[in-house]
């Protein structure tokens, strides 16, 4: 049995988000699902829905970290959150294998930090997305938006964890890593990404130089690396691509298509599409270079990704991702 922690006070609808709790006990069979916050509110929700309830444990916490809330500060203070107890558990207990939060951004990176720990060599844990490729393999983003203002060796460290994901991970032997810029020659870009792009040489990793935004999902490259402010722009312009694509092919569709069942067949095709590239259908993004697996899913997220998200989770512990992605990094750094 595999046992999660899934934090719903966090985000912007906990309803929802139990409701997706109930969906995922009741399509994995071998999942445990560890609740923390009120008992009382929980226990309400819960009971709206038909599960196993013998596999849905509360964690009692009486506190919510707000995304208004300094991260520090709030993970300091509110030791009671549900957030803060979630990951104490994860951190005391060699039986839960993750959380899952869709809580603040900063909350989560400065409790994957101070509380779940890093590997060791990583100054700052970054989040990383995978996302599809257009030659059917996938790219990970990283930072995609953890770290909005970084050091040229955070991005150094982010290659390390890119290459390391990519390797242990999803099996590409020698992962090429590439520094997003604003083109491709090495004298482009500013003092920042020059100095980067100078320590990610000196890494033990498959540097191929500077890529243009426009090569993000083009298959050239495994690693994208780049700070959390470029990388999170660079996510959200896809997704907002991709659904201005989808309404204008809508529209074509609905003046080419004769039937009801061909404009639904397009409909369909675009949907398929949109999934692909939004990585918070397929459960959200990792927080890279902590001791245990964190997945940060989006605040507004849907019942349904939930069940993505454990699915991830699961995933993501059965590989031993941490234990691997730290066992990499020393195999890279001993070179």
């Amino acid at each position: 049995m595999t046992k999660i922690v899934v934090d719903v006070f966090s985000g912007d609808n906990p309803e929802e988000l139990i409701k997706g709790v109930a969906l995922t006990v009741n399509e994995t069979k071998d999942v445990y699902i560890i609740l923390p916050g009120n008992p009382e509110y929980l226990e309400k929700e819960l009971s709206k829905h038909e599960f196993d309830r013998a596999r849905v444990e509360i964690l009692p916490a009486s506190e919510i970290i707000e995304n208004n809330e300094s991260p520090t500060e709030a993970i300091r203070k509110k030791k009671d959150s549900s957030l803060v107890r979630g990951m104490t558990a994860l951190k005391n207990d060699p039986e839960i294998g993750g959380i899952i939060s869709a809580g603040s951004t900063g909350a989560i990176l400065c409790g994957g930090i101070f509380i779940v720990g890093r590997i060791r060599g990583i100054d700052r844990p970054a989040l990383g997305a995978l996302l599809p490729t257009a030659t059917g393999g996938n790219v990970c983003l990283v930072d995609c938006g953890a770290n909005s203002e970084c050091r040229p060796q955070y991005l150094a460290q982010f290659a390390l964890l890119g290459t390391a994901t990519m390797r242990g991970v999803c099996g590409v032997e020698n992962p090429k890593v590439a520094l997003v810029n604003v083109g491709q020659e090495d004298h482009k870009g500013n003092a920042f990404t020059h100095e980067s792009a100078e320590l990610i040489r000196e890494m033990p990793v498959n540097f191929v130089g500077n890529m243009e935004a426009r090569d993000t999902l083009s298959g050239k490259y495994d690693v994208l690396v780049c700070d959390g402010f470029t990388g999170n722009v660079v996510l959200k312009s896809i997704e907002g691509t991709a659904k201005l694509f989808a309404t204008k092919l809508m529209e074509s569709a609905k003046v080419i298509a004769q039937t009801d069942g061909e404009k639904l067949a397009v409909k369909n095709s675009m949907m398929s599409v949109m999934g692909m590239l939004d990585y918070n259908s397929k459960g959200g993004a990792w927080l890279l270079g902590c001791n245990k697996p964190i997945l940060k899913i989006h605040g507004a997220a849907t019942a349904q990704t939930v069940p993505n998200a454990v699915a991830l989770m699961c995933n993501m512990i059965t590989a031993n991702m941490a234990d691997e992605v730290s066992r990499v990094l020393q195999d890279l750094t001993q070179r």
